[in-house]
């Protein structure tokens, strides 16, 4: 399925389930790789819509608008996400989104008490402690990789426990909301898609990872 035709697809989802918050994250997705920018910026908005709790969706609103050459709208998405992060407990996008304030010259708003108390809530409370690479909190490292290769044992070494069984939940989501059949390799893709950006592994990681993969031990 090339880009235009998945496109297509998840256009027709999100017509037919305005509450399909997955749907439009991967819209979202679709519409970035086509350099459509504005038109991705508009489904992240409306998968948060559908569902705040996408902490990421923000993050990644606020840089298509940015692309788009929205850069006020950009900072109001980035300062509400700024906040809305940091009550959650949601570290990776919140850093994101506080990097994106810093580049777009506007200062970081005022925490109420509520994500202040978060934010001390999701710190690692002792030194040696395994500390998420996606939520920054302090956790339970994985006994062994979930599935084999680079990508598996990345995620052993980076990734809590707690973290991965919040993605188990999501994952099943996925499945679900948008019929997919991992018994094809294109759905599977689109799983595997979604399993990375709920992690944090972005396309320069899962490319790095890959070449250490591909690259003969010793040479």
């Amino acid at each position: 399925m090339d880009n235009a035709e998945r496109i297509a697809q998840f256009e027709n989802m999100c017509q037919a389930d305005p509450d399909n918050d997955m749907a439009y994250f991967s819209l979202g997705g679709a519409y970035a790789q086509a350099g459509r920018h504005a038109d991705a910026a508009q489904a992240y908005l409306n998968c948060i819509k559908a569902n705040d709790a996408m902490s990421k969706a923000r993050q990644l609103a606020a840089e298509c608008l940015v692309k788009a050459g929205d850069e006020k709208h950009a900072g109001e998405v980035a300062t509400e996400g700024y906040v809305e992060c940091a009550r959650r407990g949601d570290l990776a996008p919140k850093n994101a989104l506080a990097e994106m304030l810093a580049v777009l010259g506007l200062p970081l708003p005022e925490l109420p008490k509520e994500a202040v108390e978060a934010a001390q809530a999701s710190a690692p409370v002792a030194a040696g402690d395994f500390v998420c690479a996606r939520t920054g909190q302090a956790g339970t490292q994985l006994e062994k990789p979930p599935f084999r290769g680079p990508v598996g044992r990345w995620i052993q070494e980076n990734i809590s426990a707690q973290t991965w069984q919040m993605w188990i939940g999501q994952g099943t989501k996925v499945i679900n909301e948008m019929r997919l059949d991992l018994s094809r390799d294109e759905d599977g893709a689109v799983y595997d898609e979604h399993m990375r950006e709920f992690l944090g592994i972005d396309e320069t990681l899962y490319a790095e990872l890959m070449r250490e993969h591909e690259t003969p031990a010793g040479s």
